[in-house]
Formats: structure tokens, C-alpha cells, sequence
């Protein structure tokens, strides 16, 4: 028997991210939320949860667009059940994923860094 490189809840995240983006997509078109998109999601291995990750192109407005998306969570999930062949779908949490947030504030330390001019080392 062949050995599977992927588990079940991979699997199943990997698709639930395709479904959940294209209706998040279609959530900030339709419903004049702020512009998201969907990073990752997380399915526990029961497949009863899935942490859907979500980054936003303005960081002030992630509160706003997470508790709209938290909102819309029942109406998605309906959905996913009649697009997805799953017994039952996931619950759905929507959190903010920082980690752009922090990768861009990285790369602007260490540009501010690299523009310094190199200290001397006069101790004479």
C-alpha cells in the first residue's frame, strides 16, 4: 500500500482555503468590506475546527474586516456544506495573521539599517 505524504486535515485545509478565498473574494465585493485575503487555514484532526488566517492590505482595518468575516462565518459555512463533499464542514474562527505585519517591519529596520553609515572605530 502506498504511504500518504499528506494528511486528511492537509487535504481538506488546502481546499477549504481555495472555497473560503473565493468567497471572502466575493464577501468584500458584495458587502463593501475592507480588501482581505485568506493565508492559511488550520483544521484540527477531528476536522470539527478551522482557523482561517486572513491578512488585510490596510492593518488598521483588520479588526473591522476579522469581526465582519466572524459575521458572515455561518454564511460561508453554509456554503462550503453544498460546494464541498464533506459529511461535515468545519466550524469556522477568522484571525488576523500579523506575520506580514512583522515581515514588513523587519524589512524596514533593516533597510534603515543598511542607509546608516558604518560607525567609525576611531579610539586613537
Amino acid at each position: 500500500m502506498p504511504s500518504r505524504d499528506f494528511k486528511r486535515t492537509d487535504r481538506v485545509g488546502a481546499e477549504l482555503r481555495r472555497e473560503i478565498g473565493l468567497l471572502v473574494h466575493a464577501a468584500v465585493r458584495d458587502h463593501g468590506l475592507p480588501s482581505v485575503s485568506v493565508s492559511d487555514v488550520e483544521v484540527t484532526r477531528d476536522l470539527d475546527w478551522a482557523t482561517v488566517w486572513v491578512t488585510t492590505m490596510l492593518p488598521d482595518q483588520a479588526d473591522t474586516a476579522v469581526k465582519a468575516l466572524k459575521d458572515l462565518a455561518g454564511e460561508f459555512r453554509r456554503s462550503l456544506s453544498r460546494s464541498m463533499r464533506l459529511r461535515r464542514v468545519p466550524e469556522l474562527r477568522f484571525k488576523y495573521d500579523d506575520s506580514v505585519d512583522k515581515g514588513e517591519r523587519i524589512e524596514h529596520l533593516l533597510r534603515q539599517q543598511a542607509s546608516e553609515p558604518p560607525a567609525s572605530d576611531d579610539e586613537s
